[in-house]
């Protein structure tokens, strides 16, 4: 039998809030965190929005000159793993640090230093490069730096595959726990991307949304006028905790997690498969891993992306899984607020999926205007406004560029 894996802690980083009851009250009210970007002069490029961490200093949760030797990506994650940690009320003398392991990734990794090395490199040459250069940037240095901040001795690993890296690192630590490799793992997605590199090559693939008059009104998912998606940045992360373990010391358990499907579609570098196939294949996976039917599904937590062909998609891959019951499942799309965290999305939708079964309230799609019956996507996008909801069974989808399809089943903790 599997062991079972509860969720007992929540860190959160994000374009509207930090710290899990600022980003879940502003989630549930429907508050955008879209605005003009502020972290370079963006007047010349094509894209000037963006969903970025307000009010954030590292201070707050670590050494500011450890902190310099952090890239922005980094800093992320160990403030929402110290969040996360101090949710969980772990006490950190009392639990076997060699029992305790972390799985975070990032789509993209340092690439504020990548960019600052490489034009100081252009300017003044080989000299000048930073010896910090190389363990700032590396995608995996998030996992190693939280470890070093928790004490965290167990499995530390990053996974990378672009957007779906958050839950593709949650369903490995739950894989850790279940092989009993762990009693403890911190896991999900961070990411930091606002810069001048990273825009410019997401806005040339005409990826990005232009709407930078109305940037609140940019990200909308499902809606007939999605012209892309908005670039964000932050960090979601959550405790796992083998179910006796965390029941042995008292905690709070939020919700179970109770299954995981990883695929890919194996078509296209960037465009996902229009049949749908496998992101179906993937929520399919994840009900049939947690012992669920179809029917048994409730909420999701949908990728929706808001460009024209995630979305379709999206909606496509529900019908072909849920059949008529996709039509009776609510679905909505966090990024309608936050914008698109990349590789920390998985991450701070986990955080959402669970406090949605905590809490029995349904986060929105704001910005759900124009209904796109044209192409099909006539399922409840739960648009504009929270629903209250009782919400036993819950997936979380996120899809990434090179095909990768990643989903994770939450359900209502039960004894």
């Amino acid at each position: 039998m599997k062991k079972r894996v509860v969720v007992t802690g929540l860190g959160a980083v994000t374009p509207i809030g930090i710290g899990k009851d600022e980003f879940w009250n502003n989630l549930i009210a429907g508050k955008s965190g879209v605005g003009l970007i502020t972290q370079f002069d963006a007047t010349e490029f094509p894209v000037r929005i963006a969903g970025e961490v307000k009010d954030f200093d590292f201070g707050n949760y670590g050494d500011k000159k450890e902190g310099k030797r952090m890239d922005r990506v980094t800093q992320f994650a160990v403030a929402a793993a110290k969040l996360a940690a101090d949710d969980a009320k772990l006490d950190l003398e009392k639990i076997n640090p060699v029992r305790c392991g972390v799985c975070v990734g990032s789509g993209i990794g340092g690439i504020h230093t990548f960019l600052e090395q490489s034009l100081k490199y252009g300017e003044k040459g080989h000299s000048k490069i930073s010896p910090f250069f190389i363990p700032m940037q590396i995608p995996n240095m998030p996992a190693g730096q939280i470890g070093i901040a928790l004490g965290f001795k167990g499995p530390n690993t990053a996974i990378v595959t672009a957007c779906a890296s958050g839950n593709n690192c949650i369903g490995d630590a739950l894989r850790t726990i279940q092989y009993g490799d762990a009693d403890v793992m911190i896991a999900g997605g961070t990411e930091a991307a606002i810069s001048p590199i990273a825009v410019a090559g997401f806005a040339n693939m005409k990826a990005l949304s232009t709407n930078n008059d109305h940037p609140e009104k940019a990200s909308c998912p499902f809606d007939k006028k999605r012209d892309g998606f908005v670039m964000g940045e932050g960090a979601g992360l959550i405790v796992l905790e083998e179910l006796e373990h965390a029941k042995a010391r008292g905690a709070h358990i939020y919700a179970e997690l109770v299954g995981f499907g990883t695929n890919c579609d194996a078509y296209h570098i960037t465009a996902p498969d229009p049949s749908g196939v496998m992101p179906a294949e993937c929520m399919k996976a994840a009900i049939v891993d947690a012992g669920l039917q179809p029917e048994d599904v409730d909420y999701i937590n949908a990728h929706g992306t808001s460009t024209h062909r995630n979305d379709l998609n999206e909606t496509l891959a529900a019908k072909t899984i849920f059949g008529d019951h996709a039509y009776k499942i609510a679905i909505s799309s966090n990024k309608s607020m936050t914008g698109h965290l990349l590789g920390a999305a998985g991450g701070i939708e986990a955080v959402a999926t669970v406090l949605t079964i905590e809490n029995g309230i349904i986060p929105p799609t704001i910005n759900y205007e124009d209904v796109d019956t044209e192409e099909g996507l006539d399922l409840d996008y739960v648009p504009n406004t929270a629903r209250k909801a009782d919400v036993k069974v819950a997936l979380s989808n996120n899809f990434g560029f090179g095909g990768h399809n990643a989903t994770i089943a939450f359900k209502k903790y039960e004894e």
